[in-house]
């Protein structure tokens, strides 16, 4: 195992961490998966494995059992760690966010403090579009000011971004990138790993499929007042095959030594804003269903609009979104399809 070639993938039983465990496999890296199942499923590494042909190392480990993480330090050479373990529901967060600064920050600060131990190199931490808030003006770039959070959940990716930060000024051999994404969808065309949340879903596309599917009775749209062309919140959604390789882009810049910088931050989205009423009637379209939805008040931390400026990914790292959002709803309905044995 060359542990230049080899990466950990904290959460990678999860929905962005198996695409991007599969991603990259697929571009000849050794990756070694560990995740507590907290909000996911042993199956996903499973999928990964039959997608890719290859055995994948799992352990599972809390990455915020420090005793337990060390001995995975120990046990395995690797230079690069992809951090997406944490809580992610913005509407839990804002009912329990002890629960939130807890895991997300005690989790990434021990990945941190075992890198500089270790003198490991790279950390590629998942941050997400929350960092900018309500953002004066659209689209965002990687310099648009950070507004306040507006969840418990957001603050915790702006403060480990600060964390990530401030460790690559202060620790000689340490190396940071942040990515921030945007709205994650979709499922790989395999249909043999995707978003699988527990219970009731806190993102919309899979209470899409699920209502589609019967699961749910009816999709509630949160707000049909913000100051939009249709009234619906604006988002930019990314297909999680474009954006696990992008994951690649970034490991591929740290492991080559390409980094200008020590902490370095790149957008990752489609660059298009699409509303909520845009996406449902997209998937009703492609998939040839129609979906019973309504009307419900706004939701508490949601913006009324964000999306991305990717241009500085696409120069610096050579990636681009490539899959149109009717393959990506295609896939999410595929995916649900294939769960539910429909």
């Amino acid at each position: 195992m060359d542990s230049k070639k080899t990466v950990l993938i904290s959460g990678g039983a999860g929905y962005i961490g198996s695409h991007t465990a599969v991603e990259l496999i697929n571009a000849g890296y050794d990756v070694v998966i560990i995740d507590n199942f907290s909000n996911s499923e042993k199956k996903a590494i499973e999928g990964v494995r039959k997608i890719t042909g290859k055995d994948v190392i799992f352990e599972e480990v809390d990455t915020c059992d420090k005793a337990a993480l060390r001995k995975v330090f120990e046990k395995y050479p690797f230079d690069t760690v992809i951090h997406f373990a944490a809580y992610k529901a913005v509407g839990e967060s804002m009912a329990e966010p002890l629960k939130y600064y807890q895991n997300n920050l005690v989790s990434f600060m021990n990945i941190v403090e075992m890198m500089k131990e270790f003198n490991r190199p790279n950390v590629l931490f998942s941050s997400s579009a929350t960092v900018y808030g309500e953002a004066e003006k659209l689209p965002v770039t990687e310099s648009t000011p950070r507004q306040p959070a507006t969840s418990p959940y957001g603050n915790t990716k702006q403060i480990a971004e600060d964390i990530l930060r401030d460790c690559c000024r202060a620790y000689s051999g340490l190396y940071g990138i942040a990515l921030r994404y945007f709205n994650p969808i979709g499922a790989h065309p395999s249909a043999l790993i995707g978003e699988l949340p527990r219970g009731v879903p806190n993102n919309l596309v899979p209470f899409i499929t699920q209502t589609a599917a019967g699961i749910r009775e009816c999709l509630s749209v949160f707000g049909n007042d913000y100051d939009t062309p249709d009234g619906t919140c604006l988002r930019d959604y990314i297909d999680v095959v474009d954006l696990a390789k992008a994951h690649v882009a970034a490991v591929d810049r740290m492991t080559e030594d390409k980094m200008k910088e020590k902490y370095e931050i790149f957008n990752i989205g489609t660059g298009n804003p699409v509303s909520v009423l845009e996406l449902i009637t997209t998937f009703e379209e492609v998939n040839n269903l129609k979906l019973p939805y309504k009307m419900a008040p706004r939701r508490p931390g949601d913006v009324t609009a964000v999306w991305a400026d990717t241009s500085l990914a696409n120069d610096v790292l050579g990636w681009k979104a490539e899959r149109s959002l009717g393959d990506t709803l295609k896939s999410a309905w595929e995916w649900e399809k294939n769960v539910r044995g429909i």
